[in-house]
């Protein structure tokens, strides 16, 4: 038995239809500055129950599957790649951690964008575009959630471990006069 034309059709039409969501949501928010994306904010802050990342790694084995994720920032001019990081500098994991939110307002973005999918799918066919929707977007949010809460922590380590360093700068030479 052949599945009909018109359901072959409506499967292509949702397939198109993913592919311009995602990639037309990741290339237009690669063009808005970094700035606009705070990773303090309520919504991207690291939350308690998410315990600084441990959560992802206890309940959901992170370490073992989120390297396999694809990262399109290559694909586009201005793209920050997050597979890898590159520096451990403040400036860089800053950067770092604005690009993590990016990416999950892009995602988070993608799934709000499933109702359209009832304008032209039966009610089982909106079913499988939310499982298809959720099984594209939500193991990206989890890796990009777990990776700021792991830097955030970095970062803060970086930033006491230049405090003390100044600070003992500042008790070898308390006057801050530049050695001759």
């Amino acid at each position: 038995m052949h599945p009909e034309p018109q359901l072959l059709r409506i499967a292509a039409f949702n397939a198109a239809a993913w592919l311009l969501i995602q990639f037309g949501l990741a290339w237009t928010f690669t063009r808005l500055a970094a700035a606009r994306f705070n990773p303090e904010s309520w919504l991207a802050r690291p939350k308690r129950w998410e315990r600084a990342g441990r959560f992802y790694e206890d309940f959901c084995g992170i370490k073992h599957w989120k390297d396999r994720l694809p990262d399109a920032a290559r694909l586009f001019r201005g793209g920050f790649a997050k597979a890898r990081l590159q520096t451990v500098s403040p400036q860089y994991l800053e950067r770092f951690l604005q690009e993590t939110w990016r990416g999950e307002v892009v995602h988070w973005l993608a799934l709000c964008l499933l109702p359209l999918f009832r304008l032209w799918n039966p009610w089982w066919g909106v079913l499988v575009n939310a499982a298809a929707a959720l099984a594209l977007n939500l193991p990206c949010i989890l890796a990009l959630r777990y990776n700021r809460a792991r830097f955030e922590r970095l970062l803060a380590s970086q930033k006491k471990q230049a405090a003390r360093r100044g600070a003992a700068l500042k008790e070898t030479n308390p006057e801050n006069t530049p050695p001759i």
